[in-house]
């Protein structure tokens, strides 16, 4: 169906799903598009793709670090305000996030601007690569450990070889498949190990009245050293919005509290946190407790069992930990860099940037850079949900994202860097008790910054007319054919290029294009446009 609008180019509406749009969302899964309803997953199949997030050596060896630290007392307190906390704010963003099908990186355009929200997807996505680097050091380790035999920087290369080829597709073409497949086996291998432990160690419950290992630092109780250790992995609440993207409004609610809320984190950083304390402290370990020193005592103690508990454990995280890195490295490049890259590629570019990390001195820096990577990520966290409490919705209930709508930057970036900047600089300088506070203080001012902004600062939304939303009846429903892909996409993320005369252009090409958006400033500006002729016209 064609709409024809006085002086510009017609509309080409559809009310069906283009098929080649639809087969490039069984790998694409939409990285740089709104999830249409119509590809939204069922209860079931987003809640086995995201279980992948619950199984992971590292959730079972920060509890016994914290409790080792801390006491197990303290370290329990502090996992269940974590357990508090992540449920809460992840109800409210994976309702926001179901409710608007978008991206972290497309939610971050109206928060920093068109060119501001880069940063977003940078953070996440390197942050993705280097748990990815952590976890499947984890499995190469075990391999190395079982068998033996080659080089441990081969035993690497096996990993990261086997996980490519497992995100090349999308949330609902396989990932729910293959971890809701895995799921089970973790759970019963987790139990076996902490079954097997107590026949072979003995069972006691001096576990649960393990002492600190120091007295805490002044001004530093053991409850919010452990609290704040998981304010570190703040990165799952961007995890939640990537993935709560596919969700079904109608199951929102569920999601909201069992999927990717306290349900969730009940499992994950209870059970498995308790779980990660007994065998540390039953198991005897070599070398400290770290990631490695488990994987020997599991293997030591379960033999070719506990191997197949790592590798599901491992496998199953870094599923999430690719596909998430390859998304936002696609949406970043693709914005700034204007690389139109499928992502299958950005997948083997992880997996290439995965091992040669795998090959350095990782530890000696990238400690560091995922403390300070998470102090970004509890600045954005903190800005987010001020502007979903206090922003009002630009129109049709949703932020503005569309490129050509909004303003290079805005004062959130400035609220973002400096929230930022001073945990940065409380971690780094202020020892201990510096390091504790850090985050906290990082959420406070961003909260407080992003307040003040939203309410002294004009809006970033560019005064333009001309939307392709006003022309359909329902923005979910109607196809608007774009004039530089040539593909239908729902009218939520169409906007009308100026520079073409005004044909009908997606979010992606849009991003893509700096003539599109120089002409949309100038259009917002009342400049007179130079046309170019367009698809339809030629």
């Amino acid at each position: 169906m064609t709409q024809q609008a006085s002086g510009r180019a017609a509309l080409q509406v559809s009310f069906e799903d283009d098929p080649r749009v639809v087969k490039e969302a069984a790998s694409e899964d939409y990285s740089t598009h709104v999830v249409p309803r119509s590809w939204r997953s069922g209860r079931l199949s987003l809640s086995m793709a995201w279980a992948a997030l619950f199984s992971a050596m590292f959730w079972l060896v920060v509890a016994a670090s914290v409790a080792a630290a801390v006491g197990t007392g303290a370290a329990l307190v502090g996992i269940g305000l974590s357990v508090v906390t992540f449920g809460a704010l992840n109800y409210v963003l994976s309702r926001y996030a179901a409710r608007t099908g978008l991206t972290v990186a497309l939610m971050s355009r109206r928060m920093f601007g068109y060119l501001g929200a880069a940063l977003a997807p940078l953070i996440f996505g390197a942050t993705a690569i280097y748990y990815a680097v952590f976890e499947g050091s984890v499995v190469a380790v075990a391999l190395h450990h079982h068998f033996g035999g080659m080089d441990i920087k081969y035993w690497y290369l096996v990993v990261v070889a086997y996980s490519i080829p497992l995100v090349f597709g999308g949330v609902r073409s396989w990932l729910d498949k293959l971890n809701g497949v895995l799921l089970p086996f973790y759970i019963i291998g987790l139990t076996a190990a902490v079954i097997w432990a107590g026949f072979r160690y003995g069972f006691s419950g001096s576990w649960l009245h393990l002492a600190p290992s120091a007295p805490s630092p002044s001004g530093v109780p053991g409850w919010l050293f452990a609290y704040t250790t998981y304010m570190g992995v703040w990165i799952m609440m961007m995890y939640t919005i990537d993935f709560a993207r596919f969700a079904k409004e109608s199951d929102a609610r569920f999601h909201s509290v069992v999927t990717f809320g306290p349900v969730f984190y009940l499992a994950t950083f209870l059970v498995n946190g308790l779980a990660g304390i007994f065998l540390a402290t039953t198991v005897p370990t070599r070398d400290g407790l770290n990631e490695v020193s488990v994987v020997y005592a599991v293997v030591g103690l379960m033999g070719l069992a506990g191997l197949a508990l790592i590798w599901v454990s491992q496998t199953r995280i870094n599923t999430a930990n690719f596909y998430l890195a390859s998304t936002n490295l696609e949406a970043f490049f693709s914005r700034l860099f204007k690389v139109k890259l499928h992502r299958t590629v950005w997948t083997v570019i992880v997996g290439a940037l995965v091992y040669l990390i795998m090959l350095t001195d990782v530890l000696s820096y990238i400690l560091t850079a995922l403390q300070w990577q998470g102090v970004f990520v509890v600045a954005w966290v903190g800005i987010a949900l001020t502007h979903i409490a206090l922003a009002k919705d630009d129109r049709d209930g949703l932020p503005e994202f569309r490129p050509g709508r909004l303003r290079l930057l805005t004062p959130g970036v400035v609220v973002w860097l400096l929230a930022a900047g001073v945990g940065i600089l409380l971690a780094e300088q202020a020892g201990p008790v510096g390091a504790a506070w850090g985050s906290p203080v990082t959420l406070a001012l961003a909260v407080v910054g992003y307040a003040v902004a939203l309410r002294l600062t004009p809006t970033p939304v560019l005064p333009r007319g001309n939307d392709p939303r006003d022309e359909v009846e329902d923005i979910w429903e109607a196809r608007i054919r774009c004039h530089v892909c040539d593909k239908h996409y729902v009218a939520v993320e169409m906007d009308r290029d100026p520079s073409a005369n005004h044909a009908a252009i997606c979010s992606g090409c849009a991003a893509e294009s700096p003539r599109f958006y120089q002409a949309a400033r100038a259009e917002a500006d009342g400049q007179r446009i130079p046309h170019s002729p367009t698809l339809e016209s030629a």
